[in-house]
């Protein structure tokens, strides 16, 4: 971005002065760590006080900062720096990123689900890049902060923006939907992911669909027409709907889905004579392709595009992504986030990987899934397979369900079971038992932080 401090202050209805003109803000950051020279310093208030930290922020470059109204100023030693006052910051940074967005006036592309929406956005970006300048959530930058952040991340010559949006309450996605005003809504599927907050998967339908309230009016909602509780939802909207599947219900079809390890094949009703692949282990992701060639139907991109941008897509760090372990193994790593149907989605396609050696599944807790936690750690048995998988390994307080429910396939030998604060002694144990030969996998919700396991595996 590039805006003038006179401008940003006009857009937050906030007094400007004259010197205001000839500042320029090229950024906008929350974190003094990653702050950069010509940023607009934005002081959030949560677990620490962004307040605390604007003499920092000027020291590493910011040219102005926001100031919340009810904290005091007497004491200030930074009263002459450029300062918007304003009633709240993180609803000032909302409110700046609807008015860039209006001035820039991309085509917007809103992607949720309870899965695959990160893979999904990498896939939709990929494909529209080959005609548009394309701007897309970093990581997954998908909540009330990171959407903004994306917003504001925008170059001036953004034509189209895939935004990733990710909730875990209802309005969430209400909120963030009414912000960006998308051209585009998709819906990659429903699970279990946050049950806790929700109770029912029902509910989870009825917060995904929040989605579309924003959705322009000839907008257009894209959906996974598979899932029954969309298909209800979707007759409810009046703009227009588009469905993608396996069953031939579907607006667009898959057909002849093939995998391995490292890629799957799968054709297009709607285009037989072209044949997809998407360099990334497990045919699920079909779905998340499916998705992304309905957007880019939309958009008009011809089909050859389509076939050369999926099978060059650049994937998000640590979703399904294969490493090199330091003793020669193959790491499956999928550490950055976990629910139940992922976890067994990703566990089937592991047990099918084609291996002289040896599997070893590494789990982490799967978190927020309240009442149903036991019950959903213990399901995962359902797919670990004693013939398929040589050692368990489980990381956390929940998983101890999954540990039990194991006891009746798999010898106490072979099913490890720690604390999420004896990551050390796991690491130690696993090293021990892989060879070369062997793969690993490795999957959990993001705070149990088994991304820490990985890197000890790399080293």
């Amino acid at each position: 971005m590039k805006m003038r401090l006179a401008e940003i202050a006009k857009a937050l209805q906030v007094q400007s002065i004259d010197e205001w003109e000839q500042i320029i803000v090229t950024s906008v950051s929350f974190d003094t760590r990653t702050l950069r020279q010509g940023a607009l310093f934005i002081p959030l208030v949560g677990e620490h006080d962004g307040h605390d930290y604007i003499q920092k922020a000027i020291e590493n470059g910011a040219v102005a900062t926001l100031w919340q109204d009810d904290h005091d100023k007497e004491a200030d030693e930074n009263a002459s720096f450029p300062t918007l006052n304003v009633k709240n910051c993180l609803q000032a940074l909302q409110d700046l990123a609807g008015y860039y967005l209006h001035k820039i006036n991309p085509k917007v592309v809103a992607v949720t689900g309870s899965n695959g929406k990160t893979t999904t956005k990498d896939m939709i970006a990929a494909i529209l890049k080959t005609q548009f300048n394309v701007q897309k959530t970093h990581a997954n930058f998908n909540n009330h902060i990171g959407v903004p952040m994306t917003i504001l991340g925008m170059e001036p010559n953004t034509e189209a923006l895939v935004v990733e949006m990710g909730m875990d309450h209802f309005g969430e996605l209400d909120k963030l939907s009414r912000l960006v005003e998308p051209d585009i809504a998709v819906i990659t599927m429903i699970g279990e992911a946050h049950i806790e907050f929700f109770g029912t998967r029902d509910k989870i339908a009825d917060a995904k669909m929040e989605i579309t309230h924003g959705l322009k009016e000839d907008g257009v909602l894209i959906y996974n027409g598979d899932e029954p509780l969309l298909r209800q939802r979707a007759k409810m909207i009046e703009q227009a709907k588009y469905s993608f599947g396996s069953e031939k219900e579907n607006d667009i079809q898959a057909l002849n889905v093939v995998g391995d390890e490292h890629s799957t094949s799968f054709r297009v009703e709607n285009w037989p004579e072209y044949n997809f692949v998407i360099h990334i282990l497990g045919t699920y992701n079909v779905g998340n392709a499916l998705a992304a060639l309905s957007v880019g139907d939309h958009f008009r991109i011809p089909v050859e595009k389509m076939v050369e941008a999926l099978s060059n897509f650049d994937l998000t760090k640590n979703r399904t992504q294969w490493i090199q372990g330091d003793q020669g193994e193959k790491i499956l790593s999928d550490v950055y986030n976990s629910n139940p149907t992922a976890a067994k989605m990703v566990l089937r396609a592991f047990s099918r990987v084609k291996t002289n050696g040896r599997r070893f599944v590494v789990l982490g807790d799967m978190l927020e899934l309240g009442d149903l936690s036991n019950q959903m750690h213990a399901e995962l048995a359902s797919v670990l397979n004693p013939d398929q998988v040589a050692e368990v390994f489980l990381c956390g307080k929940k998983v101890a369900a999954l540990a039990e429910s194991l006891t009746d396939k798999f010898s106490p030998a072979r099913v490890h079971l720690y604390s999420a604060n004896d990551k050390d002694e796991l690491i130690q144990t696993l090293r021990k038992s892989i060879v070369a030969d062997d793969i690993v996998m490795l999957k959990g919700s993001h705070g149990i932080h088994l991304e820490k396991v990985l890197e000890a595996l790399r080293k």
